[in-house]
């Protein structure tokens, strides 16, 4: 097996295929498929498959653990039983708290609350637990919201708002939100798997500054050549909203609501620094370019 070719999980996944865009003409793949058994011949694995969490409340608490905890433990004891030198695996910023008051670190004590961040904490625990056999490193990231062509989640649902030319209600938020850009993380893991120097370990992943939803609400805006409005509706009216959201199904429910108007800043400061390099794109210019393409692929959507 060439030592060029990545064992990856998760190849047909969001990060997954943006990343084999990013590294295809420096490394081969040969992508996992669930069901089959897991045989590493690789010097790389790059284990990305996961489930991510549901903003829905659709998903049962089991399917996180299958595919976040027990999938992860699958990979990681086919990498120690293999000659593999390099393991990779995409955790979450959540695997450590939903809610902070602070700027997140990586010295913060892990305490998830929800399934998602407890399946990935577990993961991580389990890869941490076992000794490192000498010659291989171990990379845990963890990302923060993470953004780019082709994604779906909240950014796109902010962006078909603004679109639509209805007001922004939650004005009377104010929040501080890290974000990242696929491109900034497929940067980080080519410079991870290409380098000797930099150090095993967990590493927050996240664009260099963080902004407020009434920060993004304007860039959005801006992109379409439009005026954002922007109502600071009373929170209580909001709440309001929200409960009644969750109940009938609506786009607004409580856990929406976290998401839109929480404050979450994510430090880059560790993996930066182990670089050794700037990331190549900034907060704003990596959500422009994702803004850009929604507003390509919606385009495309009007001429069908």
């Amino acid at each position: 097996m060439k030592n060029n070719t990545i064992y990856i999980t998760g190849s047909t996944g969001f990060v997954g295929e943006n990343l084999i865009r990013y590294l295809n003409d420096f490394f081969a793949f040969r992508e996992f498929k669930r069901g089959e058994s897991v045989c590493i011949d690789e010097e790389i694995v790059i284990h990305l498959a996961g489930k991510a969490h549901d903003l829905k409340s659709t998903s049962t608490p089991d399917s996180y653990y299958e595919c976040n905890t027990q999938l992860t433990k699958q990979i990681f004891d086919a990498f120690l039983q293999s000659d593999a030198k390099i393991f990779l695996t995409l955790s979450s910023v959540k695997a450590v708290a939903d809610k902070i008051d602070n700027v997140l670190t990586e010295d913060w004590l892990p305490n998830p609350i929800t399934d998602y961040g407890r399946s990935k904490r577990l993961a991580e625990e389990y890869i941490l637990s076992k000794r490192l056999p000498q010659g291989k490193r171990i990379y845990i990231l963890r990302p923060c919201m993470i953004h780019g062509p082709g994604n779906k989640g909240n950014l796109n649902l902010l962006y078909k708002l603004v679109t639509r030319g209805i007001p922004w209600p939650l004005g009377a938020y104010e929040n501080r939100r890290s974000f990242c850009s696929v491109d900034n993380l497929c940067f980080i893991i080519k410079e991870i798997i290409e380098r000797h120097d930099i150090p095993s370990g967990i590493y927050n992943i996240a664009d260099d500054y963080p902004l407020s939803t009434n920060q993004l609400i304007k860039l959005i805006a801006k992109s379409q050549d439009r005026n954002g409005v922007i109502l600071k509706v009373p929170k209580a009216i909001v709440r309001m909203f929200s409960e009644l959201g969750g109940i009938l199904g609506l786009p607004l429910n409580n856990e929406r609501l976290q998401k839109l108007t929480e404050s979450y800043e994510v430090s880059n400061a560790k993996i930066v620094k182990a670089i050794g390099k700037s990331l190549p794109l900034s907060t704003v210019d990596g959500l422009i370019k994702t803004l850009n393409a929604f507003s390509i692929t919606n385009h495309q959507q009007n001429l069908d």
